[in-house]
């Protein structure tokens, strides 16, 4: 397993300073540094250790009182000390949605993954089988939603030599026009009788992903829900699940709206195996100042607690042409802007080093390397000032950043997360 710890610093990471070329990772965390006077560059991305902490034990605590196991999906911040934290907070596994991603897991030592989406790339199916023959002790599970990738599936896997078959869960598509997914469920016991067929797969279960439903509401959810726990149970009175497997896998729900998965799980009824509830949202280790500060469930449950948002991109004023405009040194190379702009918080003077709210700062607009700020009568900015960011998506912000400093609410940078895109 790769030590994290002692990758050297370099060129490589931006935003980190020139000074510690050549430390290792562990080395330059141990000096403790402040991420405002201690030679980093602007832009840089920082995480709160704060916030992370608690978002992490918030979905523990609500996993453990909703009687759901959870796999966050990792593809969000492709993180593996992250990774770490969250099984240590009582995740069940890490969900992944690419073999590239299932790779770097195992590289790091998670031994469970559940893999959302039907793996029918033989190339990787080789390398997985190889995989689970190598060790006992790993656990995977991934969809199917059609008969040819079953046909597809099996054919590599025999041809690989595969010793162990591979757990499947059947993908139930959310809608008739969602993304992927079988549409109904004749068309799912077709392919639940494909797995049967072969001896290179096992039927484990029954799972989808209700985030890209359209016109999703809560009526619309938890009757997908509902029709996912009937067909669970529709196959296990059918005898379709071996006692051999030990429990039976259920598994939905993204960062928007496991407040109904936990509501439609809670009301499964007794099958003939115990019952493997799995939610796999990602979002959540590091919240967002955007797309999940408007959905997540939690405003619709508060009584249930919070997330923070941890995420702060930091750019340096570097322009002030007019009164009314600003440009700082951050643009699309570094800040997500798929879903929102980032939103202008607070500025750090570059004469006191006092940090203030960013009052009558908007951003307006990004280029390849500077943000468009929009600038009224009251804001208070002036070229070498930092300027602190809220950003909204989190799987396209980690995605920008390899080495992203986690960081106090003093300034004071604690660790480095490492991420694999």
């Amino acid at each position: 397993m790769p030590d994290l710890a002692n990758e050297r610093v370099d060129h490589r990471f931006k935003g980190l300073p020139p000074d510690a070329e050549g430390l290792t990772v562990g080395e330059l965390a141990a000096q403790r540094r402040s991420l405002f006077t201690g030679g980093f560059t602007t832009p840089v991305l920082a995480l709160s250790a704060e916030s992370v902490e608690h978002n992490l034990r918030l979905l523990e605590v609500y996993a453990e009182r909703h009687g759901l196991a959870f796999a966050p999906h990792g593809k969000t911040s492709m993180a593996p000390r992250l990774f770490d934290r969250q099984l240590e907070h009582g995740a069940w596994g890490i969900t992944a949605a690419m073999p590239h991603q299932a790779r770097v897991y195992r590289v790091h030592g998670v031994s469970r993954i559940f893999l959302a989406n039907e793996l029918v790339d033989a190339v990787a199916l080789r390398w997985l089988a190889a995989e689970l023959d190598a060790d006992p002790d790993f656990r995977f599970v991934c969809y199917v939603d059609s008969v040819r990738g079953v046909e597809l599936m099996d054919e590599a896997l025999r041809a690989a030599g595969a010793a162990r078959a591979v757990d499947v869960v059947v993908e139930l598509g959310a809608g008739a026009t969602g993304r992927t997914g079988v549409r109904t469920e004749a068309e799912c016991a077709a392919v639940a009788d494909a797995v049967a067929a072969v001896p290179t797969l096992r039927l484990v279960g029954v799972a989808g992903y209700e985030g890209t439903m359209p016109g999703a509401d809560g009526e619309r959810v938890r009757e997908w829900l509902h029709r996912l726990v009937g067909l669970a149970a529709d196959f296990d009175k059918a005898g379709r699940f071996d006692p051999a497997i030990g429990e039976i896998v259920i598994s939905a729900g993204g960062s928007e709206w496991f407040d109904a998965v936990a509501d439609v799980f809670a009301e499964i009824p007794g099958l003939s195996l115990p019952v493997l509830k799995l939610l796999r949202s990602g979002a959540y280790v590091s919240h967002d100042d955007g797309q999940y500060r408007e959905k997540t469930p939690f405003n619709r449950v508060p009584e249930e607690g919070a997330l923070q948002p941890a995420f702060r991109l930091w750019s340096q004023v570097v322009s002030r042409p007019t009164p009314e405009q600003a440009f700082t040194n951050a643009g699309k190379r570094d800040a997500a802007h798929d879903l929102h702009l980032p939103e202008a918080q607070v500025v750090r003077d570059a004469r006191t080093g006092e940090i203030r709210a960013a009052e009558g700062v908007t951003v307006t607009g990004l280029s390849d390397q500077h943000a468009w700020l929009r600038t009224a009568s009251e804001a208070d900015v002036e070229v070498g000032d930092w300027v602190g960011m809220g950003l909204s998506h989190p799987c396209t912000s980690f995605d920008k950043w390899q080495l992203i400093p986690l960081v106090e609410a003093d300034g004071t940078v604690v660790d480095y997360i490492r991420t694999f895109f």
